[in-house]
Parts: structure tokens; sequence; C-alpha cells
């Protein structure tokens, strides 16, 4: 028994997982390699190992021949009295099989079984580390901060590692060595020197993907996420939706006392998420979006992804947010294009309007309930007109 062979396969099989049959069958093209190399040719040539004990055999089939002057190429041929030898019943015009012993081989056709041995090893495993990984992609894996090549990163998966692109990095994110982080598999090539993985920290589906880790709802299908926008860095609006009526789809996500939302919100370094309610109604599905900000109107046009949305005058600022920040991301996670106004600035705008959405013979104005419309802002725009910006701050907080 080759019990150092064996040993050898289960190490490569627990350590590497390579299948034990795939270095058999290297061993096997090894052994018909030095046959080809020592004799100049294998095709009739038998190798054969045994799975159970590791012992292998190595037989070359040599056409019976009836003089020894007929024999031309003692490597195929061999005369009659000399097959006898081997088989006592050999008969001329057929074949014997006779064993080779595997010190016959020259030391070059030694090491050349050898280097075919090794190099089935090493291709076998990149594939094996390829088909693992290949079955991570579109998903977030943790890696450690390796070192920096030029503007990118290098991150160890743990087998192989993986490039984090500048373009992928979040701005204002510092990385260091073995640190910890978990990033978004773009991308898993197969190159001759091995998987080529490409990672994000910036991709949206890292964000989606870090909730289905933290929130059992949406692993288990309760709870989805129907829609995401993100700016890396900054702050992330999300749609959430509830299969289950008696489950609230904002609570599940944030969690008891923001647990599960905080533990995600630390893990992107302190980015801002917005959890909103999903809505089939386009025009709830953008009042929700603009949140935190207060929504007098909304009118979409689901035909053309429009929507029109009008605003108390002392929220237009807070709904369009910071540098336009949170109108932006209201446009992304609900794929309208949207249009916001005053109430001031919505009164002389075509189509900002409700009587621009109705015919004149229905259309009655009612002085009483505009009088009662204004009246009803009046006083809250008075409180809060000075603490417009505390108040951007305090709900960018959120």
């Amino acid at each position: 028994m080759n019990t150092e062979l064996l040993e050898a396969l289960d190490l490569l099989e627990k350590e590497k997982d390579i299948d034990r049959e795939v270095i058999f069958d290297a061993i096997e093209n090894s052994l018909l390699k030095a046959c080809e190399n020592h004799f100049g040719k294998y095709d009739n040539f038998e190798v054969s190992v045994d799975r159970e004990t590791g012992d292998f055999h190595v037989y070359s089939n040599k056409d019976i021949v009836e003089l020894e002057d007929d024999v031309m190429d003692p490597s195929i041929e061999i005369w009659v009295e000399d097959a006898k030898k081997y088989d006592k019943n050999a008969e001329i015009g057929q074949r014997v099989k006779i064993e080779i012993e595997s010190k016959q081989f020259g030391r070059i056709a030694t090491q050349n079984a050898k280097n075919v041995i090794l190099q089935k090893i090493r291709e076998e495993e990149r594939s094996v580390i390829y088909r693992q990984y290949y079955q991570k992609e579109k998903d977030i894996v943790t890696g450690v901060v390796q070192r920096f090549v030029g503007n990118n990163i290098s991150i160890n998966l743990g087998k192989c590692d993986a490039l984090l692109n500048e373009k992928e990095m979040v701005p204002g994110e510092h990385y260091r060595p073995t640190q910890r982080i978990k990033v978004y598999v773009l991308e898993v090539k197969d190159a001759p020197k091995g998987p080529r993985i490409l990672v994000s920290r910036t991709h949206p589906e890292l964000v989606k993907r870090l909730f289905e880790s933290e929130v059992t709802e949406i692993a288990d299908g309760t709870v989805e996420i129907k829609s995401i926008a993100r700016e890396p860095g900054s702050r992330t609006k999300m749609a959430v939706y509830s299969n289950n009526p008696n489950v609230d789809p904002v609570g599940a996500c944030v969690g008891q006392n923001g647990i599960r939302v905080n533990s995600i919100v630390d893990e992107l370094n302190g980015e801002k998420i917005d959890i909103i309610n999903w809505d089939e109604n386009p025009g709830e599905l953008i009042k929700n979006a603009l949140s935190p900000a207060k929504i007098v109107t909304v009118f979409a046009d689901p035909d053309e992804k429009t929507a029109k949305v009008v605003v108390p005058d002392y929220q237009l600022s807070l709904a369009i947010g910071k540098e336009g920040q949170n109108a932006r991301l209201a446009a992304r996670l609900t794929g309208y294009k949207i249009d916001i106004k005053s109430e001031t600035q919505a009164k002389d705008a075509p189509g900002f309007r409700v009587e621009d959405y109705m015919d004149d013979d229905d259309y009655e104005y009612d002085e009483e309930y505009d009088e009662a419309y204004e009246e009803e802002y009046a006083e809250e725009a008075a409180a809060e007109e000075v603490t417009e910006d505390a108040a951007e701050d305090a709900s960018s907080e959120e």
C-alpha cells in the first residue's frame, strides 16, 4: 500500500478541496507522459492506479511476432518465445501485456511526470477557488485590507486576493492594513494566474445585502426591499414592503431602538440611511421618498415617468436637500423625474395646480377651503421659518 500517496491526497482534499479522483487521473496521465518521453510513444501503454491502496502499474501491450528478426520496434513488438515468459499461452498474432517498472524511466521522464502532476494540482486549485468565489458573485464577503497597489487596494478574502479599485472606494473612507471590511463582489474572472476578483464599497447592493444578513424578515421573504438609491459615504434611501400586513417593514429594518439599522450604519462608517414604505401609488411613493419634507400635492405621470411636487414654502429647501441630494435620491428611488416647487412658485407654474388637471366645467373654486388651507400652514410656517436650517440638520442626523 502506498500510504504516503494516500496521506498526500487526504491533505490536498482537506486543505485545498481538490477531489482525489482528479489527482489519480493526473498520476495516470503523468505516467503515460513518462512512457512517451522514454519510449517515444504511449498508444500501446496502459496505466492503472488502485484507488484503495494507491499502488500503480504500467503495462505495455506488444504484438507477438514469429521470428526474433521480425521485431522491428521492441516497444510495440515481441518475439513469441520472449512473450511466453510473460504468458505461457502466448501465440503469434496476439498481444501480450508486459508490466514496466517505473525505475526503467529515465531521470528526465520522471521529472516531466512530476511536473505534469504538480501542474494539474495547481490548475485544479485555481479552478476550485474560482468556483467557490464565483458562487459569491453579487454577494458580500468579509476581507482583510492587505496592501495598497497604486491607488487601489488588495484585500485578502482567505484563499485569494480581491482588488478594490479607487473608483469603488467610498469618498472619505480611510483603509488601513489588517482592517476587516465587508465588500460587494462585482465580478469574478477566471484568469491564468488564478481568479481575478473585483469588489466594491460603493455599490447600492452592498447596503441591500447588509440588510438581508441583519434583518431576518428580509431573509425569510416577509419584507422586500423594492428599491434602493445611494450616494456612497453620505446617504442611502431604501423603499421596503411587507408581504405580511401584521409586520411593519420600516420597523423591522430599524429594529428595537434602532439596533439593526445602526449596526449597518456603523459598517458604512456613519452613512445615513432613510427607510420608507413602498407604495404602488406613484404619488404616495414620491411623498414617502421625499421624506422628511412635508408634501402638499404630487402630480405624477406614470407614462412619462415625471412628477410635479408642491411643498410648503418653508419646506422647499428641506425637500430639495443639501446640494439637491434629497430630491436626487428620491428620483433614483422612484424612477421618476421630480420637479419641486413651493406653494408660492406653484401658483404661477403650469402643471403644479389642481385646476390644470380638471375640466373647466367641473372645477369650482372653493374660497372657504382655500382660506382654511392657507390658515393651516400659516401658523406652522411662522413657527418653523426661523428654524428651517436646524430642522434640515436634525432630519439629516436621523
